[in-house]
């Protein structure tokens, strides 16, 4: 394939595919159980817990990048192997499910891909739903390979603040980057990342699916000159929707710094 999307149609057409591996990546309410027979699922998915499976727990910083064994470990327990194609969604068209085809791309996984428009295009489209996940029955032989360049971590997003060739992006929405709202985490303060531009991931949407290439490129050209190209937003979910835009346009030399605005707002004094 050449896109790193696929369509609810082409899904749903290939929903009992062997090797075919489907992943709901989306975040659940605090409230919610995931185990709740109102669940509303696309037959045979897995839980993608980006909280609690596929972050590092015990970072200070909510969505910490997993570690190699972390993710190698948890990626087997849904049972997927070296040949596995992996289809994520999530339950707001495209939120979340970007984080984690970024994740299995970060570790070296390439035939992994982002259902466009998710479960809201799903069932826009009529198509059936289930209320309770899929059991992986197997330990998959799934390996990781790190790319290391996919993501940055505090001490370089320090020096790329201040390298005239690298361009940052968030994508966090215009009020909060321009500090007219607070944040919505407790007690993180307003502002931005020294020399970054904006970009809200939800100008990259039409109805939570992925906008055309054209409209996308618009959107990009209109903001870089740059050769290197961070992206970042609140806590490192939505930054990954960048990421996968940029993708699909072909760019090169891009990457997601991980501990985004949480994390360089709460290290960093005003």
């Amino acid at each position: 394939m050449i896109s790193n999307l696929v369509s609810v149609n082409w899904l749903n057409s290939h929903l009992n595919d062997e090797n075919l591996i489907i992943l709901n990546a989306s975040i659940p309410k605090i409230t919610s159980d995931n185990d709740s027979k109102d669940l509303d699922l696309i037959p045979n998915s897995l839980f993608f817990d980006i909280k609690h499976k596929f972050s590092n727990v015990n970072d200070a910083f909510p969505n910490a990048f997993p570690s190699a064994e972390t993710f190698q470990k948890e990626a087997r327990t849904l049972g997927i192997n070296k040949n596995s194609t992996i289809v994520v969604y999530d339950d707001k068209g495209i939120y979340s499910s970007p984080r984690a085809w970024w994740l299995f791309k970060t570790y070296g996984f390439e035939s992994v891909f982002v259902l466009n428009g998710g479960l809201l295009e799903w069932k826009k489209q009529g198509f059936n739903t289930v209320s309770s996940y899929k059991e992986a029955n197997y330990q998959g032989d799934f390996e990781v390979k790190y790319k290391a360049e996919n993501v940055l971590f505090f001490d370089a997003i320090k020096k790329a603040s201040k390298d005239d060739n690298t361009l940052i992006l968030d994508a966090r929405s215009s009020d909060r980057f321009q500090c007219k709202v607070p944040e919505p985490r407790k007690g993180l303060r307003s502002g931005t990342i020294p020399n970054s531009k904006n970009l809200p991931f939800q100008n990259l949407l039409n109805d939570g699916s992925l906008k055309p290439k054209q409209e996308l490129k618009a959107s990009f050209d209109s903001l870089i000159k740059n050769e290197n190209i961070v992206f970042s937003c609140g806590s490192g979910i939505t930054a990954c929707v960048l990421f996968l835009a940029a993708s699909e346009l072909g760019y090169k030399n891009i990457s997601v710094y991980d501990g985004s605005w949480t994390e360089y707002g709460t290290l960093v004094e005003n």
